[in-house]
């Protein structure tokens, strides 16, 4: 025989389930909310307008550790910043390409690039090379091909850049450690002491 404490204690029971089934929809409904408001990752575009130029891209390779020269024709913009934002942006985005000897994630990217005067240099810049979010995550992890990121970067920005004698990276406008945990992002990097022996 059913006491009517029972009864009380399983329709308490049973209004608790319902409740909480209704929380955890919603709690899925605004997860979904939430993911559908992130940004997409869009494919790069060509500048409209833009005068193609030949480039040098500095290719990094896990396998060899080295970074191998290649000559590009792109469409970059003519202002200097966006002009390297864009350069590196290619850049990046061919690592994601199937065979890439560099496989980085699609959605890495560089949200700016800031060319400053050499304090006390004028005739030399600073680049500093803001990666969005997603750029850590997007590393293959390990000191090895988060350096080779790093001096791909270095590199192609001195070859099409000469005047660029050092680099500082950011992530998202912020400083951070590490790249994805091991490459230095604490330090100003220069082009000299950052140039790993390159083959064609």
């Amino acid at each position: 025989m059913i006491t009517r404490l029972q009864q009380f204690l399983f329709a308490l029971l049973l209004v608790g389930c319902v409740a909480l089934a209704a929380i955890l929809i919603r709690m899925r409904e605004q997860a979904q909310d939430r993911l559908a408001a992130l940004p997409q990752p869009t494919p790069l575009a060509q500048p409209d307008n833009a005068p193609e130029v030949s480039v040098t891209w500095m290719m990094p390779n896990d396998m060899t550790g080295a970074l191998a020269s290649e000559q590009k024709t792109l469409a970059l913009p003519a202002d200097p910043s966006e002009r390297a934002r864009d350069l590196l942006n290619q850049l990046i985005a061919s690592w994601s390409a199937p065979g890439s000897q560099h496989p980085v994630d699609a959605k890495a990217g560089v949200e700016s690039v800031f060319l400053l005067p050499v304090p006390g240099d004028p005739s030399h810049q600073l680049a500093v090379v803001n990666f969005n979010a997603a750029f850590p995550p997007a590393q293959p992890s390990g000191i090895e091909p988060e350096t080779l990121t790093l001096l791909s970067i270095i590199q192609t920005l001195h070859a099409d850049f000469p005047s660029i004698e050092q680099v500082r990276f950011l992530v998202d406008g912020h400083a951070q450690p590490t790249l994805a945990g091991h490459a230095d992002l604490t330090r100003t990097y220069q082009v000299e002491n950052a140039a790993p022996q390159p083959t064609s």
